[in-house]
């Protein structure tokens, strides 16, 4: 800073979120700060402000306190799951049955239990909802529906899928409806947003899950990019850059198609994809050791008939597990 005066301090992902508000904290340069910041990195605190600002979310409970701990399990039936509150997608959930594993596994985190929670696991459809915001408003956002959620994959192995729903559908607009109120109530200003949410079997209500000030992983910006002709990515940047130099910014023509993405560990460095022809292919994942195939459409059913039969040929064909590390140093 002594040669260069800097204008803006942007998080990439979400390992750069708690630098980031701390680094504009100190040099105050406008942006988030790290109250703001939490809500959108620890899922601790986003637990809690969902509660405070009445939005539904899955009961949960702090691991600081024994007898809170104890009212939790002898209240919220099981099962529960144990969550690094600063981990990124689902890395290190513990999903538990009983209340005497939920005391093994906190009891093993020793002294690291405080960077844990603990939540009722609900089971249901699990959606994203992407969007681009300026001025803390949503300028842009769509639905999408995990057809293999990260969780089950992480915990069971499989093949990642997922794919934008019908517009205007039912979903589609109470999940925009609760991801407007996350936005809002949570303080994010402006920039991009990735935001889960599960509609739960037993009541068919929307919960919310947990949300990032950042784009989504695992490729689903290009598949967005596919169904809305919204990049994220470039669109953040066009934003940030808009704030920085006081100028005004304009959102790019949007189209309603739909798109949708198959991906998985691959046991090749380059698998051969060369017998998936069809015309909806728009994008391939060119990642060493993955398989990955984006494909898009005007009808929502013919991706999701396209992303069944690819991820049945991806199993038989070049699916593996890679065997995620333990959990022993939180960020």
């Amino acid at each position: 800073m002594r040669n260069h005066k800097i204008d803006a301090i942007v998080a990439l992902d979400d390992f750069d979120v708690e630098k980031a508000t701390y680094l504009r904290e100190n040099l105050r340069i406008d942006g988030m700060g790290q109250t703001t910041g939490r809500y959108f990195r620890d899922k601790l605190a986003m637990r809690m402000r969902a509660k405070s600002c009445g939005i539904s979310n899955p009961s949960f409970c702090s691991l600081f306190n024994d007898f809170d701990i104890n009212i939790f399990a002898d209240t919220v039936a099981s099962p529960w799951v144990l969550k690094p509150r600063s981990e990124a997608s689902a890395l290190g959930i513990i999903k538990v049955y009983d209340k005497d594993s939920l005391w093994m596994h906190i009891n093993e985190l020793g002294n690291n239990r405080f960077k844990y929670l603990v939540e009722q696991f609900r089971p249901g459809d699990v959606y994203h909802c992407d969007s681009l915001i300026l001025d803390g408003k949503i300028i842009f956002s769509i639905t999408s529906k995990y057809l293999a959620t990260p969780m089950e994959i992480s915990q069971d192995g499989g093949i990642f899928r997922s794919a934008n729903i019908p517009y205007d559908s039912p979903d589609d607009r109470a999940i925009k409806k609760v991801n407007e109120q996350v936005i809002k109530d949570f303080g994010l200003k402006h920039g991009t947003a990735h935001s889960e949410y599960i509609k739960c079997k037993e009541d068919g209500k929307i919960y919310f899950l947990e949300t990032s000030s950042r784009v989504g992983g695992a490729h689903i910006a290009d598949m967005i990019a596919s169904a809305s002709n919204i990049n994220l990515w470039a669109e953040w940047a066009a934003i940030e850059n808009a704030l920085v130099k006081e100028i005004e910014y304009k959102l790019p023509e949007i189209k309603n198609e739909y798109a949708g993405i198959v991906l998985t560990l691959s046991k090749y460095q380059h698998p051969d994809l060369s017998s998936f022809s069809d015309d909806e292919i728009c994008f391939r994942v060119s990642l060493d050791y993955h398989a990955g195939l984006i494909v898009k459409s005007y009808k929502h059913e013919r991706v999701l008939e396209l992303l069944d039969d690819y991820a049945d040929r991806f199993v038989k064909n070049f699916a593996t597990i890679g065997t995620q590390n333990e959990v022993k140093k939180l960020h």
